[in-house]
């Protein structure tokens, strides 16, 4: 006997969200929406910062943080319009962000290739986002809904252009640790395509998402002490009762990782530390890199796979 199959069918959104500042907007910044907004676009965490916030004479719907960067977030409930083309462009240079993300119902082609240009004529710290929302049901059931990415940066060429200026302006310790993060993301888009790391910086760290705003999974290195670390960083609004939460289960988190973590509380820091390191390490010596990277994604999987079930529950 068959079974009865039912149909896929896409909703408007206006049947979910009535109003876009009132409805929309308040949905899109919920923590959870955010980190499924980020992890459809490839970034790191989405962590909100306000919502309706104001830009001179102006409303922007949603400023966030990822990593260090500024995110703006514009969204629409219905096809997309040279206002909102010129709003972005606003807020980005009144909010200095290096994230813009426009998210709507259907984008036209002239504003996807809008973004495409400016993507590939604007330096490697911009990118422009262009996010179609889908609502799909089967049957009478819930709403479920999909981000669409319809517009984002070329990062091969982008990570091209940005070390072609390290190379010219960097030290050679930044162009090493430039060089060091490149490799490592390569390796890790092979080895562990479930880590989404951000796009590699000359600095001696690397930001990494583990899966809730206000904390990373950063690999690092020190050419000073000459060792490399793989840290889950809090530096969350309640980062203090973050960490102690987390303290209190080391432990089994410990047992888990199956090796020991230097835990830093940073009592004279807003932020906290919880670290794995590899002492005697120069990164200067290249050919041990081989070894160094296989240290990083062994460390980089494990702690991933113990700590984001963890810090996800914690209250």
């Amino acid at each position: 006997m068959k079974k009865p199959l039912s149909k896929l069918e896409r909703v408007p959104l206006r049947e979910a969200w009535k109003h876009e500042a009132n409805d929309f907007t308040p949905w899109l910044a919920e923590e959870d929406n955010l980190n499924t907004l980020a992890d459809a676009l490839g970034l790191p965490d989405l962590e909100l910062v306000a919502t309706e916030h104001w830009v001179g004479e102006f409303k922007l719907d949603i400023l966030c943080t990822s990593g260090d960067d500024q995110v703006i977030i514009e969204n629409q409930l219905e096809k997309t319009n040279h206002t909102h083309l010129g709003q972005i462009l606003t807020y980005a240079a009144g909010t200095g962000a290096k994230k813009v993300i426009w998210v709507a119902e259907s984008f036209r082609p002239e504003h996807v290739a809008a973004l495409d240009f400016l993507n590939q004529n604007t330096t490697e710290e911009l990118s422009f986002f262009a996010v179609e929302v889908e609502l799909w049901r089967i049957g009478d059931s819930p709403f479920a809904p999909k981000f669409e990415v319809m517009a984002k940066p070329n990062d091969w060429a982008k990570s091209g252009r940005e070390q072609t200026r390290v190379a010219a302006n960097a030290t050679p310790a930044k162009q090493r640790q430039l060089k060091l993060w490149t490799e490592l993301v390569a390796r890790l888009a092979t080895a562990a395509p479930q880590i989404n790391p951000q796009k590699p910086r000359p600095q001696h760290w690397l930001n990494n998402s583990i899966g809730r705003a206000g904390f990373n999974l950063n690999p690092t290195a020190s050419h000073r002490d000459d060792r490399l670390g793989v840290e889950v960083y809090i530096h969350h609004a309640e980062s203090k009762r973050m960490y102690q939460a987390l303290l209190a289960q080391r432990p089994s988190i410990e047992q888990a990782l199956g090796f020991e973590l230097d835990w830093q509380e940073l009592p004279d820091a807003h932020a906290c530390r919880i670290a794995i390191w590899r002492q005697h390490s120069p990164i200067e010596d290249e050919a041990q890199w081989g070894a160094y990277l296989d240290w990083f994604v062994q460390r980089i999987v494990k702690m991933n796979a113990v700590f984001r079930p963890v810090i996800q529950a914690i209250g």
